[in-house]
């Protein structure tokens, strides 16, 4: 079919329809997300292939998947979105000297770390900036991302299965850690606590996503300790109250514990074994620069990681492996 006049045909519905055939990958969960039946949305994506001339998507068993010339749609059809979006952002920024907004995807661990004292400082600096969270997997917040629905993701910093033209920008590390409360009977040892010291006291674990359950185990499996332990729990809080209150003992990424390491409450347990290094910082499209907003939100969330810093945060935390102190955020030891 010929290709005349894209310009003047192509309306903002139908890309967003290509958008959200990709994201959701399937016509019914694509329908629900824009507030469109089916059939609606059936002939949406007609209309949009007749517009391109050309089979925009397949179907398989699971759902719908693009063509090569759907993915060239959905790529431009994102990037006129997210510019969009840019520009929502930038009359509302002009609408008021401290205003703007963000849109921050953020990971579990992060959510429970480090992102409530980044907000805090954000919110000092720019009271009248809007912050929109979304609290997701790397996996479920990546297409966001990609389609600017989300200005940037923060958290652990995964490789991407194929090159995703995403920046990864490391700021600090979350590695995997043994933590019990201060005055805790292991930490009176001198040294690194044996696997056979620490299997002696109950163990409590996070339920936590898929990748970050993964390193936990392999951390357990280095000591040769079993992972199918009896007490496991989605609750941050609940872990938190029985540390503080037993002699229980809990291995975790050290950020979701951060508050209560700095004030002293929690210690790392130091383990015989090196804990696999876990970096972790923002992820942002390629193009174009961010936003002035995205910008302050960036300079917050640095504010914080130097205040922990200097408060001996992570850098002061003791090695999970030797106990030995590390020098800055991004996990980096002193040479002696």
């Amino acid at each position: 079919m010929p290709r005349r006049f894209l310009d003047q045909r192509l309306k903002l519905p139908l890309l967003r329809v290509a958008d959200a055939l990709d994201t959701h990958g399937s016509l019914l969960k694509a329908s629900a997300a824009l507030g469109l039946g089916q059939p609606a949305l059936s002939r949406s994506l007609r209309e949009l292939e007749e517009i391109t001339g050309a089979a925009l998507f397949e179907r398989h068993p699971r759902g719908v998947r693009p063509t090569a010339a759907g993915v060239a749609v959905i790529r431009v059809a994102r990037r006129v979105l997210g510019e969009l979006r840019r520009m929502e952002a930038e009359l509302d920024a002009l609408g008021a000297a401290e205003g703007g907004s963000v849109a921050v995807g953020v990971l579990p661990v992060a959510a429970v770390g480090i992102l409530p004292g980044a907000l805090i400082a954000l919110r000092a600096a720019r009271p009248g900036l809007r912050v929109r969270l979304h609290q997701g997997r790397t996996e479920e917040l990546l297409p966001l991302l990609a389609s600017r629905e989300l200005d940037l993701v923060v958290g652990r910093l995964y490789a991407p299965a194929v090159p995703d033209g995403l920046q990864r920008l490391p700021m600090w590390e979350e590695p995997i850690a043994a933590l019990a409360r201060a005055g805790h009977p292991l930490l009176r040892r001198r040294g690194a606590v044996t696997a056979a010291a620490l299997a002696g006291y109950e163990m409590v674990l996070p339920t936590v996503s898929q990748r970050v359950g993964q390193e936990i185990e392999h951390l357990l499996a280095l000591l040769g300790l079993p992972g199918d332990v009896p007490l496991r729990s989605s609750s941050y809080g609940f872990i938190r109250e029985l540390l503080l209150a037993s002699d229980a003992v809990s291995i975790m990424p050290r950020s979701m514990m951060v508050g209560d390491l700095l004030r002293g409450a929690l210690r790392v347990v130091p383990l015989p074994v090196p804990a696999p290094p876990r970096p972790a910082g923002v992820i942002l499209p390629a193009d174009p620069p961010p936003t002035e907003a995205v910008s302050a939100f960036m300079g917050a969330l640095r504010g914080h990681l130097a205040e922990i810093q200097a408060r001996g945060g992570f850098g002061g935390m003791p090695d999970a492996d030797t106990g030995r102190r590390r020098s800055d955020t991004t996990g980096r030891r002193r040479r002696a």
